[in-house]
């Protein structure tokens, strides 16, 4: 049976950039890969496409409990559609919603789970949103929080940064590869060659190097530019914004600060992200 590898992470973590440098390093041409055919390698479980079979009418005339007992089926169908292992993109936490498991095991084989520091995630989550600052704090620190059912994607159960994060990552390690982003824009070599070996692909230098740099921030915003994100959300002017840590620096004040901090120390400790002086 065909089984799934989830992509997962919370909303404007790094998931994209991971999908990006995997198509490179899988197409490996001479060549940047086009960001717009992500869905070459890769399936997104939030799509209504998936969905739409298994229903009459409107998807959007379902509630989140609908949804949600749809998944089992739909990662299923997903699972089956291609031979061998799928890549499956997910910002869902791994749990159950009103009974229902959001992650359907039987056919899970892995999972890859991108990690950032909540401070910058916080003011990309706000462009991508079209939320305040403010609102985005709220948003990260509430253990219900989701997103709707609209035209592009069915609805999520994110629950808070923190609940998110140790859902994935306490245990399982065998299962799972952690990454944090700082790790990748600091050592992107060792970080990537980490992920190609945890997939049982030969970690090859020439195309870990290649990939890596047509994976690049500045090749993703060039492509943007010239012809647009499928995946940029309408809130945003661009979807690949600055591609940077430690943005929080001069986009938080001290007080938004605490209030991250305060809501998400445990896994900020855990990570290392909670900065001196908090």
């Amino acid at each position: 049976m065909s089984s799934i590898v989830w992509l997962g992470s919370y909303p404007k973590s790094g998931n994209t950039w991971v999908r990006a440098f995997l198509q490179n390093f899988l197409d490996a041409s001479d060549r940047p890969s086009d960001i717009n055919a992500l869905d070459k390698y890769f399936a997104d479980e939030s799509k209504p496409n998936w969905y739409q079979p298994h229903v009459q009418g409107s998807l959007a005339e379902l509630d989140l409990a609908q949804i949600c007992a749809l998944r089992p089926k739909v990662q299923k169908n997903i699972a089956a559609s291609r031979p061998g292992s799928v890549f499956v993109k997910t910002h869902n936490f791994l749990g159950a919603y009103d009974g229902m498991p959001l992650h359907e095991m039987s056919v899970t084989a892995g999972a890859v789970y991108v990690v950032r520091n909540p401070l910058d995630v916080v003011l990309s989550l706000a462009d991508h949103f079209g939320l305040t600052v403010d609102d985005a704090i709220l948003f990260m620190n509430n253990e219900t929080t989701g997103s709707p059912t609209d035209e592009a994607n069915v609805a999520s159960v994110l629950s808070s940064w923190s609940a998110h994060v140790r859902s994935w990552t306490e245990g399982g390690e065998d299962a799972t590869c952690v990454l944090r982003y700082e790790d990748l824009l600091i050592k992107p070599a060792k970080g990537f060659r980490s992920l190609v070996s945890f997939l049982g692909l030969n970690p090859d230098p020439a195309l870990l190097r290649r990939a890596i740099r047509f994976s690049s921030f500045p090749e993703m915003r060039k492509q943007e530019q010239a012809q647009g994100f499928i995946e940029r959300s309408p809130n945003s002017r661009r979807f690949f914004r600055a591609g940077r840590k430690d943005q929080w620096r001069t986009g938080l004040s001290r007080e938004q600060i605490g209030l991250i901090v305060d809501a998400h120390r445990e896994q900020m400790q855990h990570f290392k992200y909670v900065p001196p002086g908090y």
